[in-house]
């Protein structure tokens, strides 16, 4: 599949409606009209249902920030097999539908009336992502909504605006998923540095140049999907049983999607341009350099990385070969078999704009959610740049 990028598409939600739970039990969803004062005592719920994992998060607002109440994160890899059948498997689907009970039974308990449940690049390709989605809702009573590659991205990009430096004026943020990646290129120049994250919480991916709302707002540059992620490129190289061959072949083959991409013809210079990675490829690469034998969030977001210290980590992986992977407490099991591609696309994005550093983001598509809703909601106390990470799992949670 091409990379995707609808050229003057603006990414918004398909409906503003809460997904429904089923009625005999479900928690009561919030009415769709505002009231005229937010309640910032109430519960909000992010699902995001990827190709290799199913996630989720439960919170309430604290501040500028959210306080999590809650979370899940299972490896439910919905995603095996699809680059062969173009359709999701009966055993991926089932292992999926019970981590949604689960999932169900947490807002439930809950009682939460605020939520957005989404599923990703799996559901989007297979032939027979709608069935799947009736079949959720039929054994769960839980609603997904498949999103596009464009909300995909525009979440990512509210996820990270904490961690937007003051000093940025072009901004890249890269989303490495399971089945793909997303890169947003920001120009950030016209906007008050104070008043920069309230704007990145209202991001559009509108591509034709004109601005969407009055006032300074942050210019999207250029986006793209590929439509390759941690779990999507490994699947496409299995057959090469050499592995610093199989790392060298998924890096440059993820690079040769990049050229439809206009910073990729006109790289940014080094003042004033930041990269946010946000991943589970990023915060693993991160722990490792950390030398973290247990993963700890508090020590990865917001970390600063050199492209020199990434590329160290990425040899260091590469000498271990599979088997020291395995075994490697700073991988962890669930991610050994994954993570080299994840590097191989970091490597390639890495390679393509040399800048010194990389800011870790452990935050994505569930994190932007919930900033999405609360920001809408008025919840949100939003007034300057930010420094705080609030938005944390608390649960010592490796997305």
């Amino acid at each position: 599949m091409a990379p995707e990028r609808p050229a003057g598409a603006a990414a918004r939600p398909k409906s503003s409606r809460p997904p429904e739970i089923a009625r005999e039990r479900a928690p009561k969803e919030a009415e769709p009209k505002r009231q005229n004062r937010p309640d910032r005592t109430a519960l909000y719920a992010a699902l995001d249902l990827g190709t290799n994992s199913c996630r989720m998060l439960i919170a309430r607002p604290k501040g500028e920030q959210f306080e999590v109440v809650d979370s899940f994160s299972r490896a439910v890899e919905l995603g095996t097999g699809l680059e062969t059948t173009g359709r999701l498997g009966h055993v991926p689907m089932s292992r999926t539908v019970q981590a949604l009970r689960i999932c169900r039974r947490k807002l439930e308990e809950h009682r939460v009336g605020r939520m957005r449940l989404v599923a990703t690049e799996a559901c989007r390709r297979a032939r027979n992502s709608a069935e799947f989605i009736r079949k959720i809702q039929r054994e769960t009573g839980l609603t997904l909504e498949i999103i596009p590659p464009e909300e995909e991205a525009r979440l990512a990009v509210i996820s990270c605006a904490p961690l937007v430096a003051p000093g940025t004026d072009q901004l890249l943020v890269i989303d490495i998923g399971g089945g793909s990646t997303e890169l947003v290129w920001i120009d950030l120049s016209q906007v008050p540095p104070l008043e920069r994250r309230r704007a990145m919480l209202e991001v559009r991916l509108g591509l034709d140049g004109a601005p969407l709302v009055t006032g300074a707002v942050p210019r999207v540059v250029d986006w793209i999907s590929v439509p390759l992620g941690v779990a999507t490129l490994k699947d496409q190289f299995t057959d090469v049983e050499d592995d610093a061959a199989r790392f060298a072949l998924m890096s440059w083959h993820f690079e040769e999607q990049l050229h439809g991409f206009s910073p990729y013809q006109n790289p940014a210079p080094r003042e004033g341009f930041q990269i946010i990675g946000t991943s589970g490829t990023v915060t693993t690469v991160a722990a490792s350099f950390l030398g973290l034998r247990r993963y700890d969030r508090n020590k990865v977001d917001g970390l600063s990385m050199t492209s020199a210290q990434i590329d160290q980590v990425i040899r260091e992986y590469l000498a271990l070969g599979p088997e020291g992977r395995r075994h490697d407490p700073r991988i962890g099991r669930e991610r050994h078999g994954l993570i080299m591609s994840g590097a191989a696309i970091l490597q390639a994005l890495m390679r393509v704009w040399p800048t010194d550093v990389m800011s870790v983001a452990d935050r994505g598509l569930r994190e932007g959610l919930l900033y999405a809703l609360m920001s809408r909601d008025g919840v949100l106390d939003v007034g300057g740049t930010g420094s705080g990470t609030g938005s944390g799992t608390g649960q010592g949670e490796k997305p």
